[in-house]
């Protein structure tokens, strides 16, 4: 691959970075223009939860089998395949002229951003081959890529507001198209030499058991935890994972080999990164909801209030690569993970009269915390896989985080419920959601102080 030249590595950082920010703009541009969604297409409450859900959805149970296909075909071949789905679906969701239409649009893109996302990561991934440097261009992949996840609130209400909801997808076209026409110019590829035929019965195994249990995860507050969909829906997910885990460990070749969870520093680094999905991405469900309805602000003002978290992590994520090379993953992840809690716990105790400078540094805290947790625990994966199971590492460790946020958004939206069906307010229920996120949080940063191997990536 011809990328050792700092040049040429340094146009593959700024083209895979890209790539990530389009898909992480569009986790949270999506938020700000459902309610012109409601009134312009007509739909309820059920409608938009499946237009943000179908993308969730496709990838979650498509990242796994995204960073395998691109160490088997080659991590530029799929990262530019994921960016011409990802666009081509955009344009369709823009110009969709009904919910079932977008719905089918949200898919498109959840595949594409399945095949770009693991593939993007594995390109710098294989463009560095000395550990120290690799865990340094895994953060600054992170911090400029996070740049889509500040972006995305006050685009998203300034797109919608002027112009409509399209908007929103709209923009993906020109990014798509510098994407292709860059990445097939400067992108070298790569792939792994060694690796094995396709596993077509894990992989098709590994989609149905994660979209069973992302299925139930997302529709059990809905339809009912006790409800026979939805315990049928877990029940085949439990079925599948056991199927899963036997045919994976008679395979010769497997798409998920047992042999990596034997290895302290991926189970741990994994299991933590479930637990970063469940924080950041169920907390920061409920932050603008807490603007809005809790101290009345407007949808495009709460997009802002909630730039902190965002910001933050856009600042701190080049440099957690630089201190978990210096200092290893156990320290930085663990001050990591403890920051983050106790942003959530002092999130807990806001409230309606709260002014916004006493609640922006808690944001900011929770912000740098989660930043300085990300790009290590995917180093971590990597570095005990080797970079020639860069993408297998990256897709899992993408997988774990996408099905923590499922679990953190269905999970704590259990506890706001409780909290109002028992007679508390919206600002009582968010306080305990963003409470029982810290709880959990700290609870890991004591696991990773504890299990997590020091591991420096010298």
């Amino acid at each position: 691959m011809a990328v050792s030249d700092r040049p040429n590595r340094a146009a593959l950082l700024v083209v895979a970075c890209l790539g990530q920010f389009m898909v992480l703009l569009d986790n949270t541009i999506v938020g700000a223009a459902l309610p012109d969604m409601r009134q312009r297409l007509h739909t309820d409450l059920t409608g938009l939860q499946w237009i943000v859900n179908a993308y969730v959805l496709l990838v979650a149970m498509l990242l796994l089998s995204g960073g395998v296909f691109a160490d088997r075909f080659g991590r530029k071949r799929v990262f530019l395949a994921g960016v011409a789905v990802f666009t081509a679906a955009s344009v369709l969701c823009a110009l969709a002229p009904s919910i079932g239409w977008l719905i089918a649009g949200r898919v498109l893109q959840g595949i594409g951003a399945a095949a770009l996302s693991p593939a993007s990561l594995a390109l710098v991934v294989a463009a560095c081959p000395v550990p120290r440097e690799r865990v340094r261009m895994i953060g600054l992949w992170a911090g400029i890529s996070g740049i889509g996840l500040a972006a995305g609130p006050v685009a998203g209400g300034v797109l919608a507001d002027a112009f409509g909801w399209p908007a929103i997808f709209l923009i993906n076209l020109p990014i798509g198209v510098v994407l292709l026409l860059a990445g097939l110019r400067v992108l070298g590829e790569s792939r792994n030499p060694g690796a094995p035929a396709i596993d077509i019965p894990g992989t098709v195994l590994s989609v149905l058991w994660v979209g069973a249990l992302t299925y139930g995860l997302i529709e059990g507050a809905s339809r009912g935890w006790t409800s026979p969909v939805i315990l049928g829906g877990f029940s085949a997910a439990a079925v599948l994972l056991a199927v899963f885990i036997a045919v994976e460990g008679r395979r010769a070749a497997p798409m998920l080999p047992p042999r990596l969870f034997r290895q302290r520093l991926f189970t741990v680094s994994n299991t933590a990164m479930v637990v970063v999905g469940f924080g950041l991405m169920g907390s920061s469900f409920f932050f603008s909801q807490f603007f809005v309805y809790v101290q009345g602000s407007s949808i495009l003002r709460a997009g802002l209030q909630t730039l902190p978290t965002s910001l933050a992590m856009v600042v701190v994520s080049p440099y957690a690569g630089r201190l978990a090379a210096r200092y290893g993953f156990r320290i930085v992840v663990t001050v990591g993970l403890a920051l983050a809690g106790l942003g959530l716990l002092a999130l807990g105790s806001v409230h309606a009269d709260t002014g916004y400078g006493n609640v922006w540094w808690r944001l900011a805290v929770v912000g740098v915390g989660f930043a300085l947790t990300m790009s290590p625990l995917t180093g971590a994966a990597i570095a005990a896989v080797g970079p020639q199971e860069g993408g297998l590492a990256s897709g899992i460790s993408s997988t774990t985080r996408q099905i923590g946020a499922v679990l953190g958004v269905a999970l704590l939206g259990v506890v706001v419920s409780a909290q109002q069906s028992g007679g508390g307010s919206v600002a009582t229920g968010l306080n305990s959601a963003f409470a029982v996120a810290g709880a959990v949080t700290l609870a890991t940063a004591v696991f990773t102080g504890l299990w997590l191997e020091r591991s420096d990536p010298a």
